[in-house]
C-alpha cells in the first residue's frame, strides 16, 4: 500500500520540551521525525485539541537547541502528532 506521507519518518527517541499555556511545560519523549513534524509521547499531550500551537525544543543537546512553534494535527492515547509551523 503506498504511503501518502509527504515525508519519511525516521524513528528517532529524545527527550523534548512541549510548553503550552493550558498546562506550563512537559518534558516528553519522540517517537519519530521527519522533515514535517514530530510525534511525541506524553499522556497529557493528548487533551489538547487539534490545531493547538505549542513551541518545542529538544532537551540534552551540547548546545541549546532551538525553540520550535508546533501545531496538534493529530491525538492519541499516547501523545501527539505535531507539525512544524516555522523553522528556528
Amino acid at each position: 500500500m503506498p504511503s501518502n506521507r509527504q515525508y519519511p519518518r525516521t524513528s528517532m527517541k529524545c527527550r523534548i520540551k512541549i510548553c503550552h499555556p493550558s498546562f506550563g511545560e512537559v518534558v516528553a519523549q519522540t517517537r519519530d521525525l521527519s522533515d514535517g513534524g514530530v510525534y511525541v509521547k506524553h499522556p497529557e499531550l493528548s487533551a489538547l485539541p487539534l490545531g493547538t500551537l505549542v513551541t518545542g525544543q529538544v532537551q540534552d543537546l551540547p548546545i541549546e537547541a532551538p525553540v520550535l512553534q508546533m501545531e496538534v494535527m493529530r491525538a492519541d492515547a499516547d501523545g501527539v502528532g505535531l507539525r512544524f509551523t516555522e523553522r528556528g
